[in-house]
């Protein structure tokens, strides 16, 4: 079979949309035959591996069903110390790199035991290239077999950690497999923190252009934000050396001025494409559209699985990529069951057997030579259709939700995501930085407690942005359960804490400070710790542990 690579030098556009995006012709019938073909030959590697026998307990499944039936659910735990070491050896096919997760460590400093190392075999990576490609062409195009925006040589920036996380193992791999150019190259941005890297990408981009963008979404909107601010900057003598770059700054003045607004990123490039991942993506995709020109396309990925779905160019439900794992769900009822009583054993299903406006949390199993066996992710998805009628995608189409540890049930509201709260916070219009939210109790009350900063100078009252935000909730159609929450406070469970002026930027540079890494510069959205409520300068009383503020956290005033 002909690289993506071999196919791009060559020009031969139809063979390399069938080869990376022909997933989208399967019928579920097609998806689930290439599903366990991959799977069985999987269970040949695994079962002269030492990792494999591990996991398997010495059983050698011989079909799927038995895999099923006798190959136990798993966490990354069952793989250590395997994975955490990196152990070469034990792999079922030694790996090419490793990269690793971000962590969800709660504890500073940083501490890189939390985070969780996965290994990368050739295979994988020519399997990645193809996807990578295939994503590419996806949020490029403008109906189905149309590879005309693909080329050797497509620029993006390098906006994103570097390897050995995730996101830097992609960028090495669309340089290396499909030759792409990274602004600043590999080996320069590498060495950069993420503040001069985007300063210099940019200074590139404005010389070279700028074909494609990757990375989460709210980033691009931050970058859109400033770009105004930083070309307002611009020492204009300094680029008299870059013409090209000068030239392309004045057309977007004069777009700019033109449309009587301020400087945005389409003004400036003509961008083919923007690949996310992440619950953002859905709320700042029409933000994204009117500042950079093209509408994001939303992706499923993964350290543990790799590239697992994506939007088609309708930019609407994800469709699952059938040659990277094999799937299996866990239905809601059964990880209920689960949370209620963790020695419980849920039952999974498979593609062909899932069920349109349900959710589940996603188990795989690695293809070509990846150690995991029936992994839980732990990642609750659901699935909206059984189909794409628009595009007639004959598979049943999905949306992240979240984290299945990332889920809040407080004051009557039941199976609160990150995506929901986000959306909620976001659609009532009110300018804010960032959020967190976790649930409260408060004399046997529960409350979902929402910690905001606002933009600018903007005054608002914490009870009126707390019944806003309630109201958002309230109209959702997300199966909520609205149950008789009692006596609270104007009869909204739900209270919201102002956090001072440069919260989360004062977070960030005190955990830089501490040497964090990128990963771990804001605190988590959902649930957030003590500390990083004292960090933030959250004026609510923390707990004893909370008080040993760090040096250098702002003060509540």
């Amino acid at each position: 079979m002909p690289t993506v690579k071999e196919l791009l030098r060559t020009g031969r556009k139809e063979e390399l949309w069938q080869r990376c995006c022909g997933f989208l012709d399967l019928s579920t019938e097609q998806f689930m035959s290439i599903q366990k073909r991959l799977l069985l030959e999987q269970i040949e590697l695994l079962n002269a591996s030492a990792i494999g026998r591990k996991i398997l307990k010495g059983t050698v499944p011989q079909d799927v069903d038995e895999f099923r039936r006798r190959a136990p659910l798993t966490t990354y735990q069952d793989y250590c110390p395997e994975l955490s070491e990196r152990r070469d050896d034990a792999m079922p096919v030694k790996p090419l790199l490793w990269q690793h997760t971000s962590g969800r460590s709660a504890e500073y400093p940083f501490k890189w035991e939390n985070i969780k190392w996965m290994p990368v075999t050739q295979r994988m990576c020519e399997e990645l290239a193809a996807i990578g490609a295939g994503l590419a062409m996806l949020a490029s195009c403008k109906h189905k077999g149309d590879a005309s925006a693909m080329k050797r040589g497509a620029k993006f920036i390098y906006a994103v950690a570097p390897r050995p996380y995730t996101s830097g193992t992609y960028a090495y791999i669309a340089t290396e497999e499909v030759e792409g150019i990274s602004m600043p190259p590999l080996e320069i941005a590498e060495k950069l923190d993420i503040e001069e890297r985007i300063a210099l990408s940019f200074k590139q981009a404005l010389s070279q252009g700028l074909d494609y963008y990757f990375g989460v979404s709210v980033a691009l909107v931050a970058i859109g934000e400033k770009i105004n601010q930083r070309m307002g900057k611009v020492n204009i003598k300094s680029m008299l050396s870059q013409p090209r770059a000068l030239a392309r700054l004045a057309k977007g003045l004069i777009k700019s001025k033109l449309a009587g607004r301020a400087l945005m990123p389409k003004d400036l490039w003509t961008v083919k494409g923007i690949l996310s991942s992440g619950t953002d993506v859905t709320i700042f995709k029409n933000v994204i559209k009117d500042t950079w020109g093209v509408y994001p396309l939303d992706t499923y990925v993964s350290t543990e699985g790799g590239m697992i779905a994506t939007q088609a160019w309708d930019y609407d439900g994800m469709t699952f990529i059938p040659n990277m794992n094999f799937f299996e769900f866990i239905p809601e009822a059964e990880y209920e069951k689960w949370k209620e009583n963790r020695s419980y054993v849920p039952r999974t299903v498979l593609l062909d057997e899932v069920q349109p406006n349900s959710k589940y949390e996603l188990v795989i199993s690695n293809f070509h030579g990846a150690p995991l066996v029936r992994y839980r992710t732990g990642d609750i998805i659901k699935i909206t259709s059984l189909r794409n009628k628009k595009l007639s995608i004959e598979l049943p189409q999905m949306e992240f939700e979240g984290r299945i540890e990332d889920v809040i049930d407080a004051a009557g509201f039941f199976g609160l995501t990150e995506k929901v709260i986000w959306q909620a916070v976001s659609k009532t219009a009110i300018p804010y930085v960032d959020w967190a939210a976790r649930e409260e109790r408060k004399e046997d009350k529960s409350f979902l407690h929402v910690y905001l900063e606002l933009k600018g100078d903007i005054k608002l009252a914490e009870d009126s942005i707390a019944r806003a935000i309630y109201a958002e909730l309230k109209k959702m159609d997300e199966g909520f359960i609205y149950a008789n929450v009692g006596p609270v406070p104007n009869n909204v469970p739900v209270i919201v804490t102002l956090l001072p002026k440069g919260a989360f930027e004062n977070h960030i540079n005190l955990r830089r400070s501490q040497g964090a890494d990128l990963a771990h510069l804001k605190p988590r959205h959902i649930n957030p710790t003590d500390k990083d409520l004292v960090i933030l300068g959250s004026p609510v009383p923390a707990s004893p542990e909370a008080d040993r503020v760090y040096a250098g956290a702002p003060s509540a005033s």
